[in-house]
Parts: C-alpha cells; structure tokens; sequence
C-alpha cells in the first residue's frame, strides 16, 4: 500500500518545482515594464567659418633666381711689356673707384714710338716746305728762261735772214741755233720739274697722313700701358703681380659693376597675367619686346627678397627687360629685374648689399583692385564653397575663380561678400544638415593682410 503513493509523493516533488518556475516566468513576461521612450534631437556639427571679405586686393607674382652683376669687365692687355706698378688694393673683393689706376704697364718703348713719329712728321713737313719753295724758285727761273729763249730764237731768226743774204757763214748760223735748243731744253727742264712737284707734294701728303695714323696709333698704345677702371667695380679673380711680363690678349683681372644688380627670375605666364586687368590680358605672350613688356608692367611693384632662416632683407628693384628665350621643359618666361646703386643701399646688420651669386625671392606687385573677393584655398572644392545660411544649414555654391594665389584665391562670381563660407572640412558634407558655426576672425585677418601684400602665414 504504502509504494504506489510513495511513486506518487516522488513525481509530485519533481513536477512541482517545474510548474513553478513556469508560473514564475510568467509572472515576470506578464508584469515587464515596456522600453522607455526617448525624444529625438537633430544632430548638429562644428564648422570654421569666415564672413567672405571684400578687399583692395594687391596681385602678387612671385619668382625666384640668382642675382648677377648687371655689368662685368675683363681687363685684357691691349699691349705687352713689364708691369712696372699696379693698385694697392688690387686684390680680390676690393671696390675699386671709376678711373683708378689699376695697372702700369713700362711706357718707355712706346714714348720712344711717339718721339720718332713726331720727328718723322716734322721732317716731312720740313721736306713739304722745301718742295713749296723749289716751285717758286722754278718757276722764276722758268720765267727768266723763256725770256731767255724768245732772245735767242729772234737772234736765230735774224741770223736765218743774214743767211739768205750771205751776210754770215753757215757755221755762225749753226753755232745760233745750238744756243737756242740749249735755251729751249733749259726752259723744257725746268716745266718738267714743275710738273712733277704735284706728284711729289702727293707723295709727301702721303707720307705725312701715315706717320700721323703711326703717330696716333702710338699713341693710342702709350695711353694703353695705363689701366684704368672704367666704373666703379668690385675686384673678382686677380691674376697680375709688379714685375710680370704680359703679352697682348692677357686677362688679368675679372670685375663687376656696383652700379646695378640683377636678378632674373622664372614666372609663368598665366601667373603674369593675373597683374594685369582682363582687357589687356591676352596681350602677354612669350617672345614680346622689352619695350612691350614694359609697357604691359608699368604700374608694378618690384620687391627683392633675401630670407636666411629667421633673418630676411628687402631691395627695391624695377623691371629692366625680358629675356628672349622661353624654358623649354617648364615653359616659363625670364625676366630680368634690376636693383639700382645696391651697395649705397646696404645699411650694416640690417640689410647687406645685393650681390652676385645671392639666391633671391622676386615678387611683383600690380595697383590695388577694390572690391575683391577672396577665400582661403583651402574653402574651394572643386569650383564648389560650401556656406551656413542664416538658418545654420550646410549650402554648396558653385563659384567661378578668376585667379589662385599661393595662399588664397579671388572669386569672379557665384559668392557676394559677406556669406558665411565654411574654411575646414565638413565631413560628411549633408547638405542641408544643421551646422554650429564658429567663426574663425584670426583666419579672416590674416587673409585679409595676405590678399594686400602683407606677409603673414594662413
């Protein structure tokens, strides 16, 4: 009796707990709180921004070249012989006024040269008097002569006639007539004599017209043993001592003026013509004269500039010519800028003189364009800006750019000064999404100060 209700009382104990815990989940499924309920906000992200400027914009181009001396002279000997005494400072790097005597070279030879000319065309002159005075002489002899003649040939006459009448023999008539042709060929003589004197005095003119260029040539060579300066220059390689023998044709020294400095510098031609107003743009081609090109550049500004690590100097130059030929890999125009008097303008710890060999900065300024637009580089993508309306809603405009600069870009349309541009990069760009705007005044201030020349790092 007793084991079928133990079998029982066991399945009960083991099925109780089961119903339970079913009673339990139950319980709990039914008597759940449901999900808490959250109100949704819009999202809303930061962006830099700037209030688009309108500004007296300054086009700038910048190049970069090597600065030259605008004038270099070779001194060469023009004549040869002994070096006798040269300049005290005639050592590499001195600056050397215009017309110092540089090099003496031994004249004794050459003024010899010009002694003997002088007495060879004295003499000459001497000889051309002697042949004036013979005409004059010969010619009265020749008067006399004739008179002598037309004597002789009426007494032949009248001894012709005696003849006839056997008044005197035939020898008394002959001996007559030997007087006369004596008289004749004296009188024949003395015209042949004058006739040549023409051509003597010819010859004698001659003469003297080439002892005179001897005479002048020598002494062009006598001034040539004195070397001088002939600007106001900087020594370079000096290679001539007191004593040294040098012979026609020698260099000596090499030596640039201190009268200009340039510098020719590489722009592209798109770059130069972002200085010039949309009218006369087209007209910059490669190959114009200089006297075009000047007139195209009237109105710029011309800066040199030297920059060594924190220390920089500053010349003020001006466009001088374009040089003839384009690059013919970076299809760049050169152009040669000038810097009058550089070593007047030195001033000591501040600003040196410009001289050959300085690696420069040349940057060209046009006139002031008021009413500019302009925007960091940074602000365009692809020829669209993104803006914040007044609503603070992310806007795409498409603009149309007139030219880049290294640092900015100036706007030709689509954008109207004052419009909140945004500057840093909106990712991901929603348009219309909601924008917290934070403007960037240091970023505008500087652009600002850029697009007028000023130098400063956006």
């Amino acid at each position: 009796m007793n084991k079928p209700i133990d079998k029982i009382f066991k399945k009960v104990l083991v099925i109780l707990p089961i119903v339970a815990a079913i009673l339990i989940v139950k319980y709990l499924v039914t008597h759940k709180p449901g999900p808490t309920r959250k109100t949704w906000e819009e999202s809303t992200q930061a962006l830099r921004v700037i209030e688009a400027p309108l500004v007296d914009l300054i086009p700038r181009a910048i190049g970069y070249g090597v600065a030259n001396p605008g004038w270099i002279w070779e001194m060469i000997a023009e004549v040869e012989g002994t070096v006798t005494s040269i300049h005290p400072r005639l050592k590499s790097g001195e600056l050397i006024r215009a017309q110092s005597v540089l090099v003496q070279i031994d004249p004794t030879e050459y003024e010899l040269s010009v002694t003997g000319l002088e007495a060879t065309i004295t003499e000459t002159l001497a000889n051309l008097k002697k042949l004036a005075a013979d005409e004059e002489n010969t010619n009265q002899l020749l008067k006399i002569e004739k008179r002598s003649l037309a004597l002789a040939e009426k007494m032949l006459d009248r001894k012709f006639e005696l003849l006839r009448r056997d008044a005197v023999s035939k020898e008394e008539v002959d001996r007559e007539e030997k007087n006369y042709l004596l008289q004749k060929n004296r009188v024949q003589q003395l015209e042949n004599a004058l006739a040549l004197i023409p051509s003597k005095r010819e010859a004698l003119n001659a003469i003297l017209a080439v002892h005179r260029v001897n005479l002048k040539q020598a002494r062009i060579d006598l001034a040539k043993t004195v070397i001088k300066a002939p600007y106001d220059c900087r020594l370079g390689e000096v290679g001539i001592e007191t004593g040294q023998f040098v012979r026609t044709g020698q260099s000596l020294l090499k030596a640039h003026g201190t009268a200009v400095t340039e510098v020719e510098a590489r722009f592209k031609i798109d770059v130069l013509r972002t200085l010039l107003n949309h009218p006369i743009r087209e007209r910059l081609q490669a190959g114009l004269s200089t006297g075009t090109f000047s007139q195209l550049f009237n109105d710029v500004n011309v800066t040199i500039r030297l920059q060594s690590g924190d220390w920089s100097a500053e010349w003020s130059g001006r466009i001088d010519r374009l040089r003839e030929t384009v690059d013919a890999i970076t299809r760049e125009i050169k152009v040669v800028v000038a810097v009058d008097r550089p070593y007047e303008k030195a001033v000591p710890g501040i600003r040196p003189p410009l001289t050959p060999g300085m690696f420069c900065q040349v940057e060209l300024q046009a006139s002031p364009r008021p009413g500019s637009l302009v925007l960091p580089r940074s602000a365009i993508h692809e020829n669209d800006i993104y803006i914040v309306n007044p609503g603070h809603r992310l806007q795409k405009k498409q603009v149309e750019v007139d030219f880049v600069q290294s640092e900015f870009v100036v706007i030709k349309s689509g954008l109207s000064g004052g419009d909140m541009v945004v500057v840093s990069d909106p990712t991901p760009a929603i348009i219309g999404m909601k924008v917290s705007p934070v403007v960037d005044d240091i970023l505008k201030q500087n652009l600002m100060a850029l697009s007028q020349g000023k130098r400063v790092k956006l």
